[in-house]
């Protein structure tokens, strides 16, 4: 679909792309292309896909013989799909993607994500997949730049942080490639990159863990600039803070954002034990 197909359609709904909605249509074919070819679906597997928009990276999805799973928001959009997307492989619900009951949604068994995420919406989504009983064996999302670099980034960098933690919990983070504004209408006024979520080899760690690990990512990094012992002083005692940071190995005066995936769960772990 390229620009003018676009306008006409928009034109024809009578309808502007949403900036709350965080609506930036690509159409970049050779990214597009690149994108499925990426992920590889093989026919009759599930794939869900939140904001197709009017379908460009759906009717490659589809073409794969996948079954695609798409949320869509915008009930103008919904129509427009509903009345051009007639393949048996394609299920459509509308809905609010960071509401949307996945787990009622999909079928049983393993699946991926693959989807350009509205912008505005992006961390809520990615946050929402990660509480998911099954989370997605894989995710492939277009992404504001500065966001796939959080998500991406290690320890000691300036951009890790409580959402960088928990996803790197049960992910490989890679960016693919950095996308120029210019490859979607309308454009926005930043770079996006293409990012890729390999689920980690091994059991992954249960729901218990990871409620835990959030609440207290959520807590340090709310308060970076401070030494972590003073920060958890808000919910242990200093004498059980003194004795899990021993046990650990990390001192008192850590910053939070020098600590590994694994170190704050060894920290969860010893403060079960004192």
């Amino acid at each position: 679909m390229n620009k003018q197909e676009l306008l006409k359609k928009l034109e024809a709904l009578g309808m502007r792309p949403g900036r709350g909605l965080g609506q930036n249509f690509l159409l970049d074919g050779n990214l597009l292309d690149y994108i499925v070819k990426q992920a590889a679906p093989a026919p009759g597997e599930t794939v869900l896909e939140v904001g197709p928009g009017f379908g460009a990276l759906t009717e490659r999805l589809l073409a794969t013989g996948a079954e695609v799973y798409a949320v869509e928001y915008d009930h103008r959009v919904c129509a427009y799909l509903r009345a051009n997307r007639p393949e048996r492989n394609f299920h459509l619900t509308e809905g609010d993607g960071c509401r949307v009951d996945y787990g009622e949604l999909l079928p049983e068994g393993e699946f991926r994500a693959i989807a350009n995420l509205p912008y505005a919406v992006s961390s809520v989504l990615v946050a929402r997949f990660l509480e998911l009983a099954r989370p997605p064996r894989q995710m492939i999302f277009m992404l504001q730049k500065e966001m796939a670099e959080r998500l991406a980034a290690r320890p000691g960098q300036s951009s890790y942080g409580a959402l960088s933690v928990r996803v790197q919990q049960l992910y490989e983070v890679k960016i693919l490639r950095v996308v120029p504004p210019e490859v979607f209408y309308p454009a926005p006024g930043v770079d996006s990159a293409l990012a890729e979520f390999r689920l980690r080899d091994g059991e992954l760690p249960g729901a218990e863990m990871r409620e835990k690990l959030e609440k207290i990512v959520k807590l340090v990094f709310a308060n970076r600039r401070k030494q972590m012992g003073k920060v958890l002083k808000q919910r242990y005692p200093e004498e059980r803070i003194r004795g899990a940071f021993a046990a650990v190995g990390i001192a008192w005066e850590v910053r939070p954002e020098r600590l590994s995936v694994a170190e704050f769960e060894a920290l969860i772990r010893a403060f079960e034990r004192t």
